[in-house]
């Protein structure tokens, strides 16, 4: 149901909960929520976002999900947060501070909820909540933890440096890795029961 003007109104300056579960495939992570999201309290509401349609084509999801249905991800193994929580109509009004306050918590929250990946929606808010000034789009140096860290396109539709297709693309390439490193896992462990079991027969 879309907002009325007075509910995205009313909205500013509000939070809306995390989509989280044990056992993590995949943290993402917005930048902040805009005022549709903190007016209907689904992250990525606003139309014209590309999110969902990214998670979709990229082959993280069996079929596009509404906002509203943000409560199926956990089952997949994903979740959605934001590196700050204030909700504003453009991410530009955070501030350089909240930012950087938002990397300090997200880092403590990584360290708790401890996904596989963390993928940072936004490569600005990446450098500055982070002080990594030089990072580029795709899999960061150090990670948080045994976290992974990933830094994905901002998929709002007012980033017009990337198209839908150009976003699925960024998606799909992490969405590859790690399945990858789920199937490298799960080889490795079953040499290893292997080998343990031949030593214990013979």
């Amino acid at each position: 149901m879309k907002p009325t003007p007075e509910q995205l109104q009313a909205a500013q300056d509000t939070t809306i909960a995390d989509v989280t579960g044990p056992g993590l495939k995949v943290l993402f992570c917005g930048i902040n929520p805009g005022l549709w999201s903190g007016a209907t309290g689904h992250h990525f509401a606003r139309p014209g976002n590309r999110f969902w349609p990214a998670l979709h084509r990229s082959g993280f999801t069996p079929r596009l999900f509404r906002p509203d249905e943000q409560g199926e991800l956990p089952a997949l193994g994903l979740g959605i947060t934001n590196v700050a929580p204030r909700t504003t109509a453009k991410a530009d009004e955070l501030t350089a501070e909240e930012l950087r306050e938002g990397g300090a918590a997200l880092t403590a929250r990584v360290l708790r909820l401890r996904p596989r990946v963390l993928a940072v929606l936004g490569i600005g808010a990446y450098r500055t909540a982070f002080g990594k000034r030089k990072a580029v789009v795709g899999r960061q140096p150090e990670g948080i933890g045994d976290t992974e860290v990933w830094v994905l396109p901002n998929p709002s539709g007012l980033n017009a440096h990337y198209t839908l297709d150009a976003l699925a693309e960024e998606f799909r390439v992490l969405r590859e890795a790690v399945e990858g490193s789920t199937a490298g896992s799960s080889a490795a462990s079953s040499s290893a029961a292997s080998r343990a079991g031949s030593a214990t027969t013979s």
